[in-house]
């Protein structure tokens, strides 16, 4: 997928050591494990930000890197929850998925290497692209209370 040419994120991108994934990897349930770790998918229509409506960032679950801002999201009628641009191109990995007889393209945090969904090139403007992600694999944010 090529991307324009964007300035460097202001993020340390810097990929984790073992002992720090697995430090991290701590806190996860069993679920968040199973996804995020082994490249799980978790049931459609079931995620706990689906319907996340607020203002405010999608970070990665494990490590906290920023993935999507909430003006990205949209309904894709998937079941999971959809964004059309991540919050800063170098946040995301992209891999060829082989797996269940399909050819898709894996999605994973650039810093901590968590599974975090997969993107389709069947999305609205401006990318043409639907990153579909797994809310385990997320947290969200709300931006501050401006009153």
């Amino acid at each position: 997928m090529n991307t324009p040419s964007h300035p460097p994120s202001e993020y340390d991108l810097t990929p984790l050591t073992a002992a720090e994934r697995d430090a991290l990897a701590q806190d996860l349930t069993a679920e968040e494990r199973r996804v995020i770790l082994h490249q799980g998918t978790e049931p459609p229509f079931c995620g706990g930000l689906l319907k996340e409506k607020r203002a405010g960032v999608f970070s990665c679950r494990l490590c906290g890197l920023p993935l999507f801002r909430s003006e990205a999201k949209f309904e894709s009628g998937t079941g999971w929850p959809s964004f059309h641009t991540p919050y800063h191109p170098d946040h995301i990995r992209y891999l060829r998925d082989l797996s269940h007889g399909m050819v898709r393209t894996e999605i994973r945090c650039a810093r901590c290497d968590g599974h975090l969904g997969h993107v389709f090139d069947d999305g609205p403007p401006p990318t043409g692209l639907r990153y579909c992600l797994n809310s385990v694999s997320l947290s969200f944010t709300p931006d501050a209370d401006p009153t």
